[in-house]
């Protein structure tokens, strides 16, 4: 895939759900978990329609055949919560996935600013997000659009599924 992609960054809706589970899919997949293809589109079809997230999704067309047909590229989920100490709403950014054929054309970073644009005008404080201690690629591209990583908090988890 070349940089002579037109992509467009919109807010998706129920009506994206079949365009958008088979990212989401890829996206669990990247990270080990077996494929399931009714899971990823009952996910989203959840959080979409309850208004618990805001799905970004990025098409792209190119030139030759099938021009005129955009295609998901891409996608970037958040979630809505709170800050105590702010005393404000944020924006947790958990899910970014750029399909493997589209990878390397600055997909990623037009769905990061779309998710700050988002964000601001939805008058939060911040926007939080995580990424694997070995994921380089990810880090270098949050630091290149003003991200800083947190030196003064750790992250802790409790696994509720484990009795």
């Amino acid at each position: 895939m070349t940089r002579d992609l037109i992509t467009a960054v919109r807010r998706a809706g129920v009506e994206d759900l079949d365009r958008l589970a088979p990212l989401f899919d890829a996206y669990r997949r990247f990270y080990g978990l077996a494929a399931d293809a009714v899971l990823a589109r009952d996910y989203l079809a959840a959080r979409i329609s309850r208004g618990e997230s805001v799905v970004l999704l990025a098409e792209s067309a190119g030139g030759g055949e099938g021009a005129d047909e955009s295609r998901p590229t891409g996608f970037c989920q958040l979630y809505p919560t709170w800050c105590s100490l702010a005393a404000a709403p944020i924006f947790v950014l958990y899910d970014l996935f750029v399909a493997d054929e589209a990878r390397r054309a600055g997909i990623g970073a037009q769905l990061m600013k779309a998710a700050e644009a988002h964000a601001r005008a939805a008058g939060a404080a911040r926007m939080d997000l995580s990424t694997a201690r070995t994921n380089s690629r990810a880090q270098a591209l949050y630091e290149s659009l003003g991200w800083q990583r947190d030196e003064v908090y750790l992250t802790y988890s409790l696994d509720l599924t484990r009795p």
